[in-house]
């Protein structure tokens, strides 16, 4: 196999998330005059450019980086921070047509962040305290629910690229498998919930820290109770449920005075909590996370799943409520997760030739048919559709 190594140099690579995605697409050309290292070029072309515009990434010019890519081993130009490196994986030439299959390593590029196209379903689990014992002081044993609880309704109130669901029921696992640093439990985790409540992206929470200061604020004034610092240090976690990645980790710490007596039992759902000063602190901090959060999802790509398949009609579970309008295209993949000689797991995808277009609309659904009213043959349920850009 011919592994061709595309390295990007004079431009920063900014990312979203630590690792890149593979891409399995085939590009085909018709052999004009007996020219086939040209017709070898256009399918190249044709084969990057699917890869790419389902990947939420690009390139400044593709058919620079393909001429490169097929006339040397290694080529540097100046590109947009995108494409890793790229294999052929097949070359046929039949009947006068070349088809190329390749496989390219593509980091989403947020700098151009064509990816800010609907909002993403992230879903939003019940908090772990760490140290339960710190919420003894004021019984506020229900942060885990209620923080989360506040969380979700900012989201849902002010981001621009977050369709939020709540699932603060039940305790999850997370914070078990994460202090033990067990990465397989937490990505079959994130992909099971993701898989439960119809969500492409999870929130984990952590409250690490929920203590006290030594020193009281009170000074001298022994007739007052004494009013202390509380602190609160809290992680957020964003992962992927499609491919159980970590895709974001934020960590916020801060402390404020403590209002409430030592023995009284506080209620986290009134307003004298939320507008005393430590309540405040925890809401400005949530502010905070929100803005982030935002920030690091806007260029996650919306990959919506297939829910049924019939004929040349599909269902896909995004909506109005995600901005889908009708009349929006979609391309089709197949999900290729594989493992490489090293023994590491990757996820990836091919790019099916299928197009479609959304005919009917509902707040949470869509149905999309094909383009040309091709029968849907190999595509299943859980197979993903991707916004296609122009």
């Amino acid at each position: 196999m011919r592994k061709l190594c595309l390295f990007i140099l004079l431009a920063p690579l900014y990312v979203t998330s630590a690792y890149g995605q593979w891409y399995q697409s085939t590009g085909k050309a018709t052999i004009i005059e007996g020219d086939r290292e040209a017709a070898r070029v256009l399918a190249m072309e044709n084969a990057l450019k699917k890869a790419l515009l389902v990947s939420g990434a690009s390139v400044n010019s593709i058919q620079q980086v393909v001429n490169g890519l097929l006339t040397e081993d290694m080529l540097s130009v100046r590109a947009s921070g995108t494409v890793n490196s790229v294999e052929i994986t097949d070359e046929i030439y039949e009947d006068g047509v070349v088809t190329l299959t390749i496989r390219a390593d593509v980091f989403p590029q947020e700098q151009q962040c064509f990816a800010a196209d609907y909002k993403k379903s992230m879903l939003i689990t019940r908090a772990t305290l760490l140290n339960r014992e710190q919420a003894n002081i004021g019984q506020i044993y229900a942060l885990d629910k209620q923080l989360v609880t506040k969380l979700a309704s900012k989201l849902k109130a002010s981001s621009q690229f977050i369709d939020t669901k709540l699932a603060k029921k039940h305790k999850v696992a997370f914070s078990r498998y994460n202090q033990s640093f067990d990465t397989e439990q937490i990505k079959m985790l994130s992909m099971e919930l993701g898989e439960r409540f119809d969500a492409q992206f999870v929130l984990f929470t952590e409250i690490n820290d929920l203590s006290f200061g030594q020193d009281s604020l009170n000074g001298l004034s022994f007739w007052q109770e004494d009013e202390f610092n509380r602190q609160f240090n809290v992680s957020f976690y964003v992962y992927s449920t499609l491919t159980g990645e970590m895709l974001a980790e934020q960590h916020y710490q801060n402390k404020a005075p403590w209002q409430f007596g030592r023995r009284e039992s506080v209620d986290l759902t009134s307003n004298t909590f939320w507008n005393s000063r430590y309540g405040q602190m925890l809401s400005n901090t949530l502010d905070n996370a929100i803005i982030d959060i935002d920030e690091n999802m806007m260029c996650e790509q919306t990959r919506a799943k297939i829910v049924q398949v019939d004929g040349n009609e599909i269902v896909i579970n995004v909506g109005s409520n995600q901005g889908v309008q009708v009349n929006d295209s979609f391309t089709l993949l197949h999900s290729n997760h594989f493992k490489t000689q090293r023994g590491k797991m990757y996820s990836g995808y091919n790019v099916s030739p299928y197009q479609v277009q959304v005919t009917k609309l509902y707040k949470n659904t869509a149905v999309a048919t094909t383009k040309d009213n091709s029968l849907l043959g190999n595509i299943q349920i859980d197979d993903l559709a991707v916004k296609e850009r122009f």
